[in-house]
């Protein structure tokens, strides 16, 4: 079986106004994800979720996360297939992530539920 997709990401440059949007097309509820001193919004659908956040300028777009069951293998695998990784982050008490692009400069993220990641050193969510 392939790679589910278990999370999406929506960036906005009005946080407020996609939250709204989001919530009427997709009829979730989202709130805050509770992480102080990060503006990210969450729902979440079974196994499935997602957020909006305060994306950069010029982001567009919705970054899709797949499944991992070894986030370490996967992110050696994008590498030796000629894509993107950048090292795994932790998700305190949740699990790892990592940003990627594919061989064709498109973005995508993996995840690996873990509720034993660490608080990432100097004590801030990760970003």
């Amino acid at each position: 079986m392939g790679k589910k997709v278990v999370h999406v990401e929506f960036p906005s440059q009005d946080v407020d106004r996609a939250e709204t949007f989001w919530e009427g097309i997709g009829g979730w509820s989202i709130e805050s994800a509770g992480m102080p001193g990060l503006d990210y919004r969450m729902f979440q659908e079974g196994e499935q979720g997602g957020a909006v956040y305060p994306g950069d300028a010029g982001v567009k777009g919705p970054v899709i996360y797949y499944g991992s069951e070894d986030i370490d293998a996967d992110i050696a695998k994008v590498r030796e297939l000629g894509g993107e990784a950048e090292d795994k982050q932790p998700i305190p008490g949740i699990g790892w992530f990592t940003r990627c692009k594919d061989t064709e400069g498109n973005p995508f993220s993996l995840y690996q539920r873990d509720e034993s990641a660490p608080m990432p050193e100097g004590g801030g969510p990760a970003s």
